[in-house]
């Protein structure tokens, strides 16, 4: 690969958009440059599950060729990205990470995959996910897991993680992903990139052939990308009202996410945690996030440390699974009648939200609202809440740990993310940029947590980190 298509694969996506209006560069390239990225490292990675080049190039030439007739372009413009195989995509491999559905095709467009589209994107493909989703690594019955491009022994993180690796490894500036416990910020933190997940309902999900649709869904479609301008494009065309979309959407119109990139953070009450009151965190991880909180008040912004509070790490996940179990069985529960096909923690989830009784479910319910009171109530007093995005660096590939920092955690296939998945409980947006390394060089990641509904201060807040201590030079070693 020459030097120049090197160049092109670290180029943010704002720039080559610009770059193709101006007939500065063409879209083809840039796409088989991505091509050519997914033929040299998917085999370490495994980061893609499906790869359409000849439709990709297709639409690179259509692109190109608007380009020239002087057509209105949307903002991804011939930008190459991808779709994590949770949403469907007319005509392409739809998997939903499981053995069940290997060889499934999709028939239509989700909503998401449609906005993105019609945004002008170039798409490569489908990105490798748990199954359905349902755990925070990426092992699935469909091949090897998802590898992380800091080090190939670990973890993506997942269930984005193909879109974490991706856009880690240099394939893709921006990347499709969703979030639904932290399925966004658990890769983007790990794979050190960032990644954002809006107020519940700024993004709608909708499609039949989206098995997991739900009326209460946590899970928010997004961005994963090396820089948040680039970030803040995707959510762009993504954010807004959809006549058919859940009912649960916000229904005014999104504000302009790139305009407040310039704000900085100059007189913000930001909030840290180093631990929600408890939980279980690696002092490395610790170490780290503390200086980078410590970067915001050199930015002006006034940062103090009011002691935010969840239930006990075992009552908050206890919450969190009656209700995550409880909807997966009820909207897969036929995929027990292949139980063999499936992986062991889809199987389990299934069966275990087959056990929740209703007075176990209205407990959780009764016990979600007092929980989303009381962060209403902190964020009144302060715009932005910072934490660790997760408890560990990336571990190896099936080593889940256990006891982190010295303490057990409730449960070792979640133990490493308690800082995530109580802001998809109350909805709040929330995003992680990249704070620094570990001693052995994986990425560690900030958590930046907004008030609900307000998404423009996290990007203004990420923007401003960004700007203060750049990330976008670092690139994995064998994939610059």
């Amino acid at each position: 690969m020459s030097d120049v298509n090197t160049e092109l694969a670290w180029t943010p996506a704002h720039q080559l958009r610009e770059m193709i209006a101006n007939r500065e560069i063409s879209p083809v390239e840039i796409t088989q440059t991505a091509l050519d990225r997914i033929d040299k490292f998917n085999d370490q990675l495994n980061a893609y599950l499906a790869v359409i080049p000849e439709e990709a190039l297709e639409t690179a030439r259509a692109a190109e060729q608007a380009v020239m007739d002087g057509d209105d372009l949307g903002l991804l413009h011939g930008v190459p990205t991808s779709i994590k195989d949770l949403e469907p995509m007319k005509g392409v491999r739809f998997t939903s990470g499981s053995l069940i559905y290997t060889d499934r095709i999709a028939d239509e467009d989700s909503l998401s995959v449609t906005r993105i589209k019609d945004a002008g994107a170039v798409i490569l493909g489908k990105t490798n996910t748990s199954e359905y989703g349902h755990i925070g690594t990426n092992e699935n019955r469909l091949g090897d897991a998802c590898r992380n491009p800091w080090n190939t022994e670990r973890t993506s993180g997942a269930s984005s993680g193909g879109a974490g690796s991706s856009v880690a490894a240099g394939i893709t500036a921006l990347a499709q992903g969703s979030d639904g416990a932290g399925s966004i910020r658990i890769p983007a933190g790990l794979c050190g990139v960032y990644g954002i997940k809006a107020t519940q309902g700024r993004v709608p999900r909708y499609s039949t052939g989206i098995d997991s649709w739900h009326w209460f869904n946590y899970s928010n479609i997004g961005p994963l990308a090396r820089d948040v301008t680039d970030a803040a494009m995707m959510l762009q065309v993504l954010a807004g009202p959809h006549p058919d979309a859940e009912h649960l959407t916000i229904q005014e119109d999104p504000p302009d996410y790139i305009a407040s990139l310039g704000r900085g953070v100059k007189g913000l009450r930001i909030a840290y945690s180093p631990d929600l009151g408890g939980v279980a965190v690696d002092p490395e991880v610790r170490d780290v996030v503390a200086k980078a909180a410590q970067s915001f008040e050199e930015m002006g912004a006034i940062v103090e440390e009011p002691g935010f509070k969840i239930d006990s790490p075992e009552a908050m996940f206890d919450l969190l699974m009656t209700i995550w179990r409880c909807r997966t069985f009820s909207t897969n529960g036929h995929l027990l009648e292949q139980r063999e096909l499936l992986t062991d923690y889809l199987r389990d989830g299934l069966e275990g939200g087959q056990k929740v009784t209703g007075e176990e479910l209205w407990d959780a319910y009764s016990r979600l609202e007092f929980y989303r009171h009381y962060v209403q109530e902190f964020f009144e007093g302060y715009d932005l809440l910072l934490t660790p995005t997760l408890a560990t660096p990336a571990f190896k590939v099936g080593e889940h740990p256990n006891v982190i920092g010295g303490q057990s955690v409730p449960d070792k296939l979640w133990g490493f993310t308690p800082f995530t998945y109580p802001f998809n409980m109350c909805g709040n947006p929330a995003a992680t940029a990249p704070a620094g390394f570990s001693s052995d060089g994986l990425p560690i990641g900030l958590h930046i947590v907004g008030r609900w509904g307000d998404e423009e201060t996290v990007l203004a807040a990420s923007k401003a980190f960004e700007d203060a201590r750049p990330w976008s030079d670092k690139k994995p070693v064998g994939f610059e």
